[in-house]
């Protein structure tokens, strides 16, 4: 899963990312959000329940719904 700040939220890391990367001679780079990547590995067969688990883990603990957005996907993995 991907969380990003709302889009209406400050992001001050991402700033510092933009302008370290114009130091670094990246002028064209208009704007850098910063946020977190988050693999989780279930053992669960069932894609529904697989999603409404991770949705609820999402809300309840991996994002803070405040100030942050979410999006996953599932995927299997090796049978």
């Amino acid at each position: 899963m991907v969380v990003t700040l709302k889009p209406v939220v400050n992001d001050p890391q991402g700033l510092v990312v933009t302008q370290a990367l114009h130091a670094l001679g990246y002028p064209e780079v208009n704007g850098t959000r910063v946020g977190k990547y988050v693999r989780l590995e279930l053992d669960l067969a069932d894609e529904a329940q697989a999603n409404s688990a991770v949705d609820q883990m999402c809300r309840r603990l991996l994002c803070n719904g405040v100030i942050e957005d979410y999006a996953f996907t599932l995927s299997r993995g090796p049978a």
